[in-house]
């Protein structure tokens, strides 16, 4: 069976499974939403939404999270670790927002990759969810699902997102991004995965025990 043909199954089955992707991350507009990825960064979805709604309830634009001290929103995201460089990148993102595109978020990957904090992972999300743009989002649970799986060997984000444009369907690539993560959270986890319990496992060659 080829990559297109296997991503195409293992697709119809999580959707099954999961149904049509939606945001995990409390939001109410595309600019929190924003803040609430950059946040995400080796941190829980739970946590983050913990930490967002003490944030929004103080800050909601991004020419109040420009002028807000960076101290106080380095206490107020602590918990999310990394703390020091998010504020950092926060109080960059909203500035050049403000100065460079009127306080709007982009709609493009070229533009959003350029704000401080945001790469590739986090400017499809926004594309995905805000804009209906598709895009692969690569984050740890795609990564690892997709080479268990088989669909790559590459380690590289940037370069699994390219070669997974390449074998799954340009309207599926979002979707595919997000099945996966939940698929990951659930069963395919990083330590003793549920293979027992996995519909995709004839699919996966981690699963199938193929080295």
């Amino acid at each position: 069976m080829n990559k297109k043909t296997k991503a195409e199954k293992v697709i119809l089955i999580l959707k099954d499974i999961y149904g049509e992707p939606v945001p995990t991350l409390n939001y109410e507009n595309e600019f929190e939403l924003l803040i609430a990825v950059i946040l995400s960064a080796q941190c829980t979805d739970k946590r983050v939404d913990i930490v967002t709604a003490e944030l929004f309830k103080k800050y909601k634009t991004p020419k109040e999270f420009m002028e807000m001290d960076i101290k106080e929103l380095e206490k107020i995201i602590h918990s999310t670790g990394f703390y020091k460089n998010k504020s950092k990148n926060i109080k960059k993102c909203a500035k050049m927002l403000v100065e460079k595109y009127d306080g709007i978020v982009p709609n493009n990957m070229d533009d959003l990759i350029k704000l401080p904090g945001v790469g590739r992972k986090t400017a499809n999300v926004m594309l995905g969810h805000i804009f209906n743009i598709p895009g692969v989002v690569v984050d740890t649970h795609v990564k690892r699902l997709s080479n268990r799986i088989g669909l790559t060997k590459q380690q590289d984000p940037v370069k699994i997102e390219f070669e997974l444009m390449k074998i799954i369907q340009k309207k599926d690539w979002f979707l595919y991004s997000n099945l996966l993560i939940y698929h990951g959270r659930a069963i395919c986890t990083a330590r003793n995965p549920k293979c027992d319990n996995c519909k995709i496992r004839v699919y996966c060659e981690y699963g199938r025990g193929i080295k």
